[in-house]
Order: structure tokens, then sequence, then C-alpha cells
């Protein structure tokens, strides 16, 4: 069986390991996923976005960029046992192929100080020319993330999470991972509009607490 590592994967890659299904989904729909900010939270954010203003994010290290800018705003939308988690490994064996690596950075749950299979994964996008393509290794951290979370609990369809940034714009995307024991998944996969990390960060973070208070509805519907 065919083990696979993030950084390798290619649409070609993908294609013939799920099938995929893109979505369009109107903007619209995106802003219907946003849950607003407390007082405390938008004084926060506003604190993060000081520390942006007028510095050359374009040309900035992205160890400095996401300390600065990613990391703090996932920070924002913890809940409970959920946090934000950095350099978060993940291996899941599919039935036909294995698919392993390390994703930037999650929200996930803690059990103990432990991290559990997290439910949305960022991945920081290498810049240059030539730098590949940040979807494609996106979806094999989420397909890898979903994979772990049926593991835990083995329903038909599986929701996942993912958002890829470039210097400090984000870009969400929803997955859907059905058909998870056979030998080829069907990964159905809906794009958000991209955001800009200082002017739309409220957006961006209000889109965050969106997603960890659904899977915690989720968990506590049982």
């Amino acid at each position: 069986m065919e083990t696979y590592i993030f950084s390798q994967l290619t649409e070609e890659i993908l294609k013939t390991l799920v099938t995929l299904n893109e979505k369009y989904v109107a903007p619209e729909e995106w802003e219907k996923m946003q849950i607003a900010l407390t007082a405390e939270e938008c004084r926060r954010l506003e604190d993060i976005k000081s520390t942006l203003y007028r510095r050359h994010l374009v040309v900035m290290n992205e160890t400095t960029l996401w300390a600065r800018a990613i990391y703090p705003m996932l920070m924002l939308a913890e809940q409970g046992h959920i946090q934000a988690w950095s350099s978060v490994p993940l291996k899941a064996v599919y039935p036909a192929f294995v698919l392993e690596g390390e994703a930037d950075g999650a929200l996930a749950p803690s059990l103990g100080g432990r991290i559990q299979p997290p439910y949305l994964i960022v991945h920081e996008a290498k810049r240059g020319l030539h730098a590949p393509d940040p979807l494609h290794q996106l979806c094999g951290e989420m397909l890898a993330a979903a994979w772990l979370n049926w593991e835990k609990e083995q329903m038909l369809e599986h929701e996942i999470f993912g958002c890829y940034t470039i210097n400090d714009s984000w870009a969400f995307v929803r997955g859907v991972v059905s058909d998870i024991e056979t030998d080829k998944p069907t990964f159905t996969l809906e794009f958000s509009p991209d955001y800009n990390g200082i002017l739309d960060a409220e957006q961006i973070v209000q889109l965050l607490k969106y997603i960890v208070t659904k899977h915690l509805e989720e968990i506590n519907n049982g």
C-alpha cells in the first residue's frame, strides 16, 4: 500500500486516491457561518492587528508571520477544551493508501494535554514562483484528519474544515468525506472567498468561532 507525504501531493495524485467533487458556494453562504465576537475578543483582536499595521508582511519570514498574525487569531477561537495547536503530526491508513506528514496548525480538542483528532486544519503556504499549490497539501491533511475522526466515531459522512494562509490572507475550505471505508472515498469541497488578515480579521475569527461552536454542539448532541 502506497504512502503519500502531504508535501508530495498533486491534483493528479489526489484524483487517483479519491473522487474529488468541488462545489461552488456563494460568498453570502460563508457570511452566514459567523458568530459575533465579544467585547473582550474584539479588544484582543485589535491588539493583534495593531502589531501588524505598517509591517512588511510580504517579506516577513514564515515563522514570524505565523507567530504574529495567524496563531494568535486561532487562539481567539478557543473554547473550553478546544485549543489551537502548531506542528500537528497526522497519519491516516485508508483501505487503499496511507497519508502522512505534519500540518502547520489545527483547532482540536485537548485531553490531558494531548491533542485529539482535529476538525480544522491550517496550512501556511510556501512562497515563491515555484511553490506548490497549497490546496493539494491541505486536502491531504484534511483527509487524514477526517480519517482520524472517523476512527473515533464511524459516521457515514465526516465533515472537516481547513484553511490555507498566504502571507496574511486566509482561504477556507469545507470538506465532506463519504464512502470512507472504500478503496476510493468521495471528497466534496466547498471554497470560501479570500479574506485579508487585517481588513477582514473580524470575519476570519467569527468564522473560526462558528466552526468551533458547531463542533461542540455536535458533541453535546451526541
